[in-house]
């Protein structure tokens, strides 16, 4: 247990995901909790989603005018020269300011900058890993920072084996004991206890393919009379509604964004998301059966690696992004009604959480203060 000193000063800096974003609020939360004086300032990229959520947790955020750089060239790639040195320029002031005692990358372009500038006056700093693959800018910031805090166990092909810290992904504290909720989750969603459920995932702004995938065979998910609990994200909500107003969906309970994730998670028998390393961190604390469609449209194909490290472990199914609107709806029911699978994918998971990740990253930023 680590001593309360005096008021900390601490930057945590990223964003442009709520894979990013919602372990960072967490790590904030454990440093509040351990030493309510801590002063926090969170830096992120303007126009991004951490400057909305980061405030409605309670949290001072400034934005640099930073983005990355396209694939393809674009009008924005031109303007990536301007950007980082604005935003080389905007972070020292912000450190002179703030005089920060450490700062702490969670990935994304906000990070970059800061924390090159804080490394270069020999701030204490270290950056937090969601990924089994690292983005770009960790792995250019890998040689600079103290320590290095990752969620999977083979990392060392990345950064400075000196460097690393298994901690795990922090996750919102309402999902532990999820399970403990089913009834209260039946009820919420106004499901019957009897009947098998299935969540369906694609993240706040939804899955394509997912949507498709479950649009394609839902009379055959009508007729297996499982119910559905289906968030399809703010993008295809109003597109899934028309498409199934001709069908029975007294089963399916559709919705374009869901904030009760511990109840859903709570209410589910099996579990269809994307493959993102917070939906990972989450499904292994809930311990719950999965199927994962990794998304093809992210860096270095990050998710498939993601669901490929549990999948080597018999933790979870995946089926292919491009195979999804054959295989995806037949797998699921195929699962549905393997009960002796189900316990094998539960106990498999549940071996991979780490329900104290965001105390374990804490207490390595508080040595590093110390």
């Amino acid at each position: 247990m680590i001593e309360k000193h005096r008021p900390y000063r601490i930057i945590i800096s990223g964003g442009g995901t709520g894979g990013h974003i919602y372990p960072a609020i967490a790590i904030a939360n454990t440093l509040k909790a351990m030493n309510p004086e801590t002063e926090m300032l969170f830096v992120g990229a303007k126009g991004r989603m951490e400057m909305q959520k980061v405030p409605e947790a309670g949290y001072n955020i400034i934005g640099l005018w930073i983005s990355g750089i396209q694939r393809k060239l674009t009008v924005n790639n031109l303007s990536f020269p301007f950007k980082l040195i604005s935003s080389l320029l905007r972070s020292g002031k912000i450190i002179r300011k703030f005089k920060p005692d450490v700062v702490i990358g969670v990935g994304g372009f906000a990070s970059g900058p800061l924390l090159y500038r804080a490394t270069r006056k020999g701030i204490p700093s270290l950056i937090q890993e969601q990924n089994s693959f690292p983005g770009i800018t960790n792995k250019l910031l890998a040689k600079k920072v103290d320590k290095i805090c990752v969620a999977d166990d083979r990392m060392e092909r990345f950064f400075p084996k000196e460097k690393i810290v298994i901690t795990g992904n922090p996750v919102r504290k309402d999902i532990i004991n999820a399970e403990n909720k089913r009834e209260e989750a039946q009820g919420f969603f106004n499901l019957k206890p009897g009947k098998k459920t299935v969540l369906v995932i694609g993240g706040s702004n939804g899955a394509r393919t997912i949507n498709h995938s479950i649009l394609s065979g839902i009379e055959t998910i009508i007729q297996a009379g499982v119910q559905v609990i289906w968030q399809t994200g703010k993008f295809y909500f109003e597109e899934v509604n028309e498409s199934v107003k001709n069908h029975d969906i007294s089963n399916f309970r559709i919705l374009e964004f869901l904030k009760e994730m511990d109840l859903a998670y709570a209410a589910a028998d099996v579990v269809i998301s994307r493959a993102g390393a917070l939906s990972i961190s989450e499904l292994c604390l809930v311990g719950k059966p999965v199927i994962f469609v990794p998304s093809p449209n992210v860096a270095e194909d990050h998710q498939t690696k993601n669901a490929r490290a549990l999948v080597d472990k018999s933790a979870a199914m995946l089926i292919k992004d491009q195979e999804a609107k054959t295989k995806l709806v037949e797998a699921t029911l195929a699962l549905i009604n393997d009960n002796d699978r189900q316990v094998s994918l539960k106990e498999n998971i549940s071996k991979l959480a780490r329900p104290d990740a965001a105390e374990k990253i804490a207490t390595e930023i508080l040595k590093l203060i110390n």
